[in-house]
Formats: C-alpha cells, sequence, structure tokens
C-alpha cells in the first residue's frame, strides 16, 4: 500500500472514474493534477464536488508541462492508446494506471474480476446478489457506473468486491491480481478503439495475467478462442457453459461456478435466479401499450448482445438499432431477422452501413432522423402483439452522451404514448 502524500498525481479523463479516482487520492493527500481534452460544465460541476482549492486543472487539451513531474497518472477508460496524452507520457517517462488499478493497490478484500463482449453487467449484479444472499457483503462495482475507487476506502477483509471490468480498464494495470478471472464470451468490438480482434483480445487476457496458482479463471467452454486460454495462465482453470450446464444459460452456468468456489448452497443460488430483478437498460420491460410491448435494451452496443436480446424474446420485433459504429459485424443479426423481425428502424452515424448488412433480408428497414422518430416509425410499423425493441449495437455518443441517456429518453418517449 503506497503512501501518497505530497505526490504528484495526475488524474487524465474526469468523468465518472476520474472524479472518483480524484476524490480518493484528496483522501490520501495527494497532490492533484486534473486534465481533460475537454472543457464543459459537467466537468467544472465535477470540480465543485471536490475540496478544489488545492487542485490544478487543465481543460481543453493536454500539455508536457502539465504533466511533467507526475508521479503516475491515473488513465479514464475513455483515452485510447494512441492519445495525445499517452504519447505524451511515455515521452516523459511518466508511468500510466488505470483507475481499477489504483483502487486495487488500497483494496483489502478479495476481487471477482468479469469481463467479456456481453452480460458483464448482469453476471456482476447476479453475482454479488447471491454473495449478499449468502451472508457475506458484496460490492458490485467497477464498468457498471460504481467506480471502484469510489468505495475502497469502505472495504473490510472479509468482503467481497464483483468487479465489471472493460478492455479499456484493463490496459493499465500492472499488479492487478483478482481471486477470480471470468471471461464471458469474445467477439468483434470496440474495433473503432482497437486495431482489430487479436489486439481487443489481448487486452481481455490482461485479466487473469498476474493470477497465480492458487487463483480461478472461469471460461467459456463454447468459445474456441477462450478455450485456449488454459495453456496461457498459472490459475486454475474452470470451464462453464459445458453440456453438464445445459438446463441453465451461460449466465447462470458462471453463477454456479462461483457457487461451488466458495461454498454457496445451490438453494441459494436458484433463490438468486428468481428473484433476480433484470437491470435497468438491459432487456429491461417498459410498458405495454396499443397491444404492443416495449422493451429498453439501451446496453447493448455489439451484435452479440442484440442475439441474445432476439433469441429471449418470443413475439415479432420491431428492432430499433443504431449510433456510433464500433466496426462490428451485423451480419450475425440476420439470421435472426428472417426468422423473428418484423422491420429495422435506424438511427445514427451507423444507420447506412447497417442499412446496407440488413439490405436482403426481405424485412422493411426505416431510417430516422432521431429516437423520437423511430419511435413513432416503429409503432407504424408493429402488429398487435408485436414487440419494439430498443437493441442499438452501437455506442450511444452520436446522439447521447451514454447509454443511459438514451435508454432513460426511450423510456420517456414509450411513457408519453402510454
Amino acid at each position: 500500500m503506497k503512501d501518497l502524500s505530497g505526490k504528484k498525481i495526475v488524474i487524465a479523463g474526469f468523468s465518472q472514474s476520474g472524479l472518483a479516482a480524484a476524490s480518493f487520492l484528496q483522501k490520501k493527500r495527494a497532490r492533484i493534477f486534473i486534465t481533460d481534452s475537454s472543457d464543459n460544465g459537467k466537468l467544472r460541476k465535477n470540480l465543485e464536488k471536490l475540496d478544489s482549492k488545492d487542485i490544478e486543472f487543465e481543460f481543453g487539451g493536454h500539455s508536457k508541462i502539465f504533466l511533467k513531474g507526475s508521479d503516475f497518472i491515473v488513465v479514464s477508460p475513455g483515452i485510447s492508446k494512441d492519445s495525445i496524452l499517452v504519447n505524451l507520457a511515455e515521452e516523459l517517462g511518466i508511468p500510466l494506471i488505470s483507475e481499477i488499478e489504483l483502487a486495487y493497490m488500497y483494496c483489502p478484500c478479495k476481487i471477482i474480476a468479469i469481463t467479456g463482449s456481453t452480460g458483464k453487467s448482469t453476471v456482476t449484479s447476479l453475482a454479488a446478489d447471491m454473495f449478499n444472499r449468502s451472508g457475506t457483503r458484496c460490492f458490485a462495482l467497477g464498468n457498471n457506473g460504481n467506480p471502484f475507487s469510489g468505495y475502497v476506502d469502505c472495504l473490510k477483509e472479509d468482503d467481497l468486491v464483483c468487479l465489471e471490468v472493460s478492455s479499456f480498464q484493463l490496459e493499465h494495470i500492472v499488479k492487478f491480481k483478482p481471486k477470480v478471472s471470468v471471461i464471458l464470451n469474445i467477439s468483434a468490438n470496440h474495433l473503432d478503439r482497437h486495431k482489430d480482434l487479436e489486439d481487443y483480445f489481448l487486452a481481455k487476457k490482461r485479466i487473469f495475467s498476474n493470477q497465480e496458482e492458487d487463483d480461478f479463471l472461469l471460461l467459456n467452454y463454447k468459445n474456441e478462442l477462450l478455450k485456449n486460454c488454459q495453456r496461457q495462465t498459472k490459475a486454475k482453470v474452470i470451464f462453464f457453459n459445458t453440456l453438464q450446464d445445459r438446463l441453465f444459460n451461460p449466465n447462470q452456468s458462471v453463477i454456479f461456478k462461483l457457487g461451488d468456489i466458495f461454498g454457496i448452497d445451490k438453494s441459494i443460488i436458484l433463490k438468486t435466479f428468481k428473484e433476480f430483478k433484470t437491470l435497468e437498460h438491459r432487456l429491461e420491460f417498459v410498458a405495454k401499450t396499443k397491444d404492443i410491448s416495449f422493451i429498453n435494451d439501451s446496453k447493448s452496443t455489439t451484435v452479440d448482445s442484440a442475439i441474445w436480446a432476439f433469441e429471449n424474446i418470443d413475439k415479432p420485433i420491431v428492432l430499433i438499432a443504431g449510433g456510433r459504429d464500433k466496426g462490428v459485424d451485423y451480419d450475425k443479426l440476420i439470421p435472426l431477422l428472417k426468422k423473428k423481425a418484423r422491420a429495422v428502424v435506424l438511427i445514427g452515424e451507423a444507420r447506412d452501413r447497417i442499412e446496407s448488412s440488413f439490405s436482403g433480408c426481405g424485412i422493411p428497414i426505416i431510417k430516422a432522423d432521431n429516437l423520437p422518430d423511430a419511435v413513432k416509425n416503429a409503432i407504424g410499423l408493429a402488429k398487435k402483439n408485436d414487440c419494439v425493441l430498443l437493441s442499438p449495437m452501437c455506442s450511444s455518443y452520436d446522439m447521447f452522451k451514454n447509454f443511459q441517456e438514451r435508454g432513460l429518453k426511450f423510456k420517456q418517449l414509450v411513457m408519453d404514448i402510454k
């Protein structure tokens, strides 16, 4: 555990995780310098949430003179490896760490780290729910909107942390070592940021890079890329989603394996499944109106998550999709579109590319200017007992500040109609 008193530490990127890291470092009496390429009211409001009289900040860009002399830089997940900030840090020889690495330095309890292309938030919440029901205090933290560093000071040795981690957060770990690592699945994702699937997969595999023989690594047996990881780790490998797990979906299979590792009674696990409430923006039922069901799956930023939605909805679907393209293969959804889709309504920067992919499906494909227009079009295309599904397969940043805002807007539009 480091003594950070008096150290110059730069927070690069001042959104949610950056604010949490800055607040944590203030308690450690570090000298805090905040830099962000943007300059807006939200950033300045975040400053007001801190004791900012001793904080130096640089908004609207990154400069060498501001970074010079830093002991290390805490890098936001939103900053890419080829950014000006990273290049300047490397030129100056300043170490870069992620916010989860910073929190790990002070974490007194065991960590279950969960990553994958889809399903991270659901499995993280399910696991935390199971542990809490079993009598172990467990926190669901990380990429789910609860920054690790915002909670680390209240953790005790007997607690557990279920930590959702993204490829971006794993890029700048150093000693981060979970007791249990979970990789749910791997498919092409974030190719707007990672140069290719291999680069993306390498980032994901960093989750187990520091694990030892007494740690555990859970891998999806039906994902060929993941099966090969067995030879790349010192940890004990446990496969989930095997033939023996066929009575349960992959997410539930993971929870059973975690339960086995920690000795959780199966009755507690089954009760967790039965009473678990769907997370907001993840296949969330909004309302039924005009004999049409509306489901908010705004968290869907991959094709695989849309596939999951289609497989779990038993009605004809009018799909609303689109947003900022992440370089993924939309063609993978075509078999399910032909089988279950009534129509598709497209929005955002990716709408032309998605339209090109889906053009041979034999169903109506409509392009809308915005989400309100898309909802109106979807209702016009839907028939009695159909489902209008918002499952964008894209990030939200072309039209919204995040997927939460996109989902809330969709729900508001539906409720206005209702």
